[in-house]
């Protein structure tokens, strides 16, 4: 399989969505604009993606959950709106463009992002029939999805882990606390997208249980690496500015362990990934290509 052919055609079907969603401006239309500069500057839809990837390892066909899937981009995107403003990481670039706050002003980033987190949790009760034989998505599933994805991405989940990331730092690194950070920060929302596949399949436990270890290992890989990438990527290849972490005194695997030793625990998280896999035969065949594929990430 070409991993890299396998997201682009799966980006396909979330931009699709999306597009098609937000065809009709709205009033006013500063705020609808807003929502949508920052929903199509270019996101590697990686929370999508793993929601309509483990939907079809459980046997479903991707295009039934679109609108459960596609609502996931837009609590991402509201986090990296709300994240980039002056008062939290300050940052001017985001994914190679202006950040929204630069083009916009923050009070209609603010805005924006609300409006964004907002539209999510409608968008999970939308049903989308799809052209080929669908499974029909129970209304219990539906709303044990909203569940899970308003306690991963609230004070529990994201914004508890991007909380402790803003009073911590300038602190001196330690373990429990970024573990924690990470945990939170970017493990959870993820984790959240690969059972989120799972949880409208109406899969059994034992396969729940085997996604949520495998979601768990991938979303803390996935931050390990963005703190590498900050330290040895190049501001062109992220899209934002690389270094940031350091000049903010964030607390991060490379402050606390080291370059190499931050390596050895993304590959270690993503071969723990891979292993919790081995219940199933080659139908999980692209989470495991997905997992390879977060771990040579170079934005």
């Amino acid at each position: 399989m070409d991993i890299k052919e396998y997201i682009k055609e799966k980006q396909r079907l979330i931009d699709n969505y999306l597009n098609n969603y937000f065809i009709s401006p709205f009033k006013p239309r500063v705020l609808y604009e807003a929502m949508t500069y920052s929903l199509f500057a270019g996101g590697k839809r990686i929370r999508p993606v793993l929601a309509l990837t483990s939907y079809e390892v459980c046997g479903g066909n991707p295009e039934d959950i679109l609108p459960q899937a596609s609502a996931l981009e837009l609590i991402h995107t509201y986090s990296l709106i709300h994240d980039d403003l002056p008062s939290m990481d300050d940052d001017d670039l985001r994914r190679g463009k202006p950040t929204n706050h630069k083009i916009y002003g923050e009070a209609i980033a603010i805005l924006a992002g609300d409006a964004l987190l907002t539209e999510a949790f409608r968008m999970m009760t939308v049903r989308k029939d799809s052209k080929k034989e669908s499974r029909r998505i129970s209304n219990k599933a539906i709303v044990t999805l909203i569940h899970e994805i308003a306690y991963s991405s609230g004070a529990y989940g994201m914004v508890g882990g991007q909380t402790q990331d803003i009073i911590s730092e300038k602190m001196e690194p330690e373990r429990e606390t970024l573990e924690f950070i990470h945990k939170h920060k970017t493990a959870d929302l993820i984790k959240a997208s690969v059972r989120a596949g799972a949880i409208l399949a109406g899969t059994k436990k034992s396969i729940l249980n085997a996604l949520t270890k495998y979601g768990e290992n991938i979303g803390l890989a996935f931050q390990v690496i963005d703190d590498i990438l900050d330290v040895e990527g190049k501001t062109e290849e992220l899209g934002k500015t690389s270094g940031s972490d350091v000049k903010k005194g964030k607390m991060t695997y490379p402050a606390l362990y080291g370059i190499e030793k931050a390596k050895q625990k993304s590959e270690e998280l993503v071969s723990s990934a891979i292993s919790v896999l081995k219940i199933f035969s080659s139908e999980a065949d692209p989470l495991r290509d997905l997992a390879l594929y977060l771990l040579k990430r170079r934005a």
